[in-house]
């Protein structure tokens, strides 16, 4: 595994072998950790290329805590909206804030998946519904993450304490809750000697099986640690609970002598392990988060003031603390560490996607193949469930695309997922379907797997007129705005999907 592993820092074809076979989890940490920081960074960034991953660099916005008012709230839940962030849902907190103003923790729930469009994302859940906890920890000042940089268990000596009877009076909501949820997240910690800071695996088996129940997407929370064993097992337990985006936590809970390189390996192993293809990180100090950006990190979560997430990410012992915007400076680091890119992601984007999402229908994205790869990435999986989604109008659906495809050689231009499922389709009644994409990379790989897994002849072309030239049928086969018009410049005749 180390040679296949150290050639694909530089080689495609080793990367693409890699992204096809099963992975034992150990045989990739021990390879990763032989590579330099420089090799591990490259090698993280090709696995976040398409086909192999996903590109999608994005903020998740933790909009709640305990001690807030229901109208800041709504107000901070509204603006993650508006800038297209989903939103990281802290059940503690929302139940907390529902006790103040005479509501159930799932009201203020159903309150904020009425007022955005954006998916929820559920944390802090367990096998009675929302969490409930003692002020000391919800309204906690962050001590681990100020004081930094390692410690084994809070700095106050706290456990994982629960108020386990106002679970209990609210526990009936349990499914409730995952039903309005995108995604829920799980914390396998307490299998990686994070006892003292989690919940028992068997709650976190309980709510991944309530997802799955669901069709949400599944997200497994694990530390740095040691860097290895606990690496390891972190892995392990996320995949045999089934998890689909994998979430890694630095700051005080990366106690590796060199802290930058150990995330940054722990992110590039996420990277080839994580079976939805997204990695995330929910706390990392600022160098770490430089560092996981820099290989291949697809998502940070971060938060509004007084939520946890505000500090826990994108800030250096001495400075995190409660109280703290972390979402503008998180912002400002994927800026400056990816100029000019539009970054992070925005709600346009996420419009494209759900989209793309709405017009392959639930059946056919993620966990679905087509060849050797997933239609799309566990990004694609929760956009289902979503407002956004389900609030969307196509223009075209697939069937009446495939229907008005008219010949015998079809172009598609636009080589992405989208173009994976229409070729899908129009298999069974032509003979020729022509990928047309101006990245080589794209079209490449979309080819070849395409070839792979459908009757037709799939053929490459790099150049729009060339292909809708060779065609009986042209489909402008994006979902994004500006790719569409490109297409129209130079195939005014091509069939729009959007």
């Amino acid at each position: 595994m180390y040679d296949l592993i150290k050639n694909a820092v530089h080689d495609d074809e080793a990367a693409i072998e890699i992204s096809k076979m099963d992975k034992d989890v150990t045989s990739v940490v021990d390879a990763i950790s032989e590579l330099s920081l420089e090799e591990t960074m490259k090698l993280g960034m090709q696995f976040k290329r398409f086909p192999l991953g996903c590109d999608l660099t994005e903020v998740v916005a933790g909009t709640c805590a305990s001690d807030l008012e229901l109208m800041d709230l709504l107000g901070n839940c509204r603006l993650s909206d508006m800038i297209g962030a989903p939103i990281h849902i802290c059940a503690y907190a929302f139940s907390d804030i529902g006790e103040k103003f005479g509501m159930t923790g799932l009201e203020v729930m159903k309150k904020v998946h009425e007022v955005v469009d954006v998916p929820l994302d559920l944390d802090h859940f367990g096998e009675n519904g929302a969490m409930r906890l003692p002020k000391n920890i919800s309204g906690c000042g962050g001590e681990c993450y100020n004081k930094g940089p390692a410690f084994t268990e809070c700095p106050r000596g706290r456990i994982h304490e629960r108020l386990i009877d106002k679970e209990l009076e609210q526990k009936d909501d349990k499914e409730e809750w995952v039903k309005l949820s995108s995604s829920v997240a799980v914390n396998v910690t307490c299998e990686q000697t994070g006892d003292g800071h989690a919940a028992p695996l068997r709650e976190a088996e309980d709510i991944a099986n309530l997802a799955k129940k669901y069709g949400r997407g599944l997200e497994s929370i694990m530390f740095v640690g040691d860097g290895y064993d606990e690496v390891i097992t972190g892995f392990e337990k996320s995949i045999e609970i089934g998890a689909d985006v994998i979430v890694v936590e630095g700051g005080p809970f990366n106690r590796c002598e060199n802290t930058t390189e150990s995330f940054a390996k722990t992110i590039a192993a996420a990277r080839i392990l994580s079976p939805g293809k997204v990695v995330a990180t929910n706390g990392a100090y600022e160098h770490e988060v430089r560092a996981g950006l820099r290989t291949g990190l697809n998502m940070v979560i971060t938060g509004f003031p007084k939520n946890h997430h505000g500090y826990m990410c994108g800030y250096e012992p001495g400075t995190a603390r409660r109280g703290k915007f972390g979402l503008p400076r998180i912002i400002q680091i994927i800026n400056e560490e990816f100029p000019n890119r539009g970054l992070p992601a925005q709600k346009h984007d996420l419009l494209a996607l759900a989209t793309a999402v709405k017009i392959a229908g639930p059946d056919y994205v993620y966990p679905r193949k087509i060849g050797d790869y997933h239609v799309g990435d566990a990004h694609w999986a929760t956009l289902v469930n979503s407002r956004m989604y389900q609030n969307i109008e196509l223009k075209h659906t697939l069937d009446e695309i495939v229907s008005l495809a008219d010949g015998n050689t079809i172009s598609l231009h636009g080589g992405r997922f989208v173009s994976w499922v229409i070729a899908n389709e129009l298999d069974r009644y032509v003979d020729e379907i022509i990928i047309s994409d101006v990245d080589e990379w794209v079209l490449k790989n979309s080819v070849d797997n395409l070839q792979n897994a459908l009757n037709a002849t799939i053929i490459a072309e790099s150049d729009d007129k060339v292909a809708a030239k060779s065609a009986d049928f042209s489909i402008a086969s994006s979902t994004m705005i500006p790719v569409k018009e490109n297409v129209l410049k130079k195939v005014p005749n091509a069939l729009t999907i959007v």
